[in-house]
């Protein structure tokens, strides 16, 4: 297992925009793509993007069939998607709280498009086009905000939902990301 430390939210590569990936089923790419499967596991995460990890390249995991930080949140596949492009499929937002492992021990309400298409390609060079909703839709914005140089609570829109987790959540096991 390879399991890589999380940057925190301050190290400037977390703000840089991710430079697209050219060469699919390499085994960089593919040793890459085990470093955050370990990593997202051991945290129990429901998704994790490269720059995450100190990699500044177009690629982002997720999914969980059930998940301990989220045990409200429906199903997800697990996904590798690369040099993703997001397309809302309305203007409705939904609001929700978010946590982060780059941003440990904080939660904060964010506004997310509650339907949307994403287009990619997995690590095999393979395409991909899904319609989403719900939860999923929410990781995959969150996720992929990462590969904009985007942490979450740069898209809060009232600071009065933001603050420590054990604070708004006095006694829940509610978890980072």
């Amino acid at each position: 297992m390879a399991i890589k430390p999380v940057l925190k939210m301050g190290e400037p590569l977390l703000l840089q925009v991710a430079k697209p990936i050219e060469r699919f089923d390499t085994d960089e790419l593919h040793l890459l793509i085990r470093d955050m499967e370990d990593t997202m596991e051991s945290l129990n995460g429901a998704g994790l993007a490269a720059p995450q990890i100190g990699v500044s390249l177009q690629v982002v995991i997720f999914g969980f069939d059930h998940n301990p930080r989220y045990p409200r949140a429906e199903e997800v596949p697990f996904t590798v998607l690369i040099n993703p492009k997001l397309m809302p499929l309305s203007d409705d937002k939904e609001d929700d709280w978010e946590g982060c492992l780059s941003v440990p021990g904080m939660r904060g309400v964010v506004p997310r498009y509650k339907q949307l298409r994403y287009q990619g390609f997995d690590q095999y060079g393979k395409t991909i086009d899904r319609t989403v909703s719900g939860f999923h839709a929410r990781v995959v914005q969150h996720e992929c905000d990462h590969l904009q140089g985007i942490l979450y609570p740069m898209r809060i829109q009232d600071f009065r939902q933001f603050g420590f987790t054990d604070v708004l959540f006095p006694g829940q096991a509610v978890m980072d990301d």
